[in-house]
Order: structure tokens, then sequence, then C-alpha cells
């Protein structure tokens, strides 16, 4: 018998770990609220989730290119 858990989540961005503000948000939604805070979040890309233990964790990747 196979046994289903629930994984929390734990988002990161620039290597800051940034807790999971609602479990029931898409990382989206998460995005939204962190860019608040950070606000080159508002480009950045989500990469994950990857299984590290009993957490899916997803990463905040700021997205590079050139001003002007």
């Amino acid at each position: 018998m196979i046994d289903a858990k629930v994984m929390s989540r734990s988002f990161t961005y620039n290597g800051v770990k940034l807790p999971d503000p609602d479990p029931r948000m898409t990382p989206e939604e998460v995005k939204t609220i962190y860019s608040n805070q950070y606000p080159e979040l508002a480009t950045a890309a989500i990469t994950g989730p990857e299984a590290s233990g009993e957490q899916l964790q997803y990463s905040f990747v700021r997205a590079i290119g050139t001003k002007g």
C-alpha cells in the first residue's frame, strides 16, 4: 500500500528562504506577494518544484537581461 503525503513547500530567492504564505496559493500567487518586498520578482521565473526531503522546493530566478 502506498501512503500519500502532502508535502510542504519552500521558496527561495537569491539564496534567501521564503516561507510559504498559504499552501492553497499557486507559486505564481506567492511570487506576487513577495514581489512587494522584492520588486525584481515581478519579472522572475519560477523553477521547480524539486523534491528535497519532505519539501517541494521552488526557486524564483531573476530574469537576466540588459537595460537600455
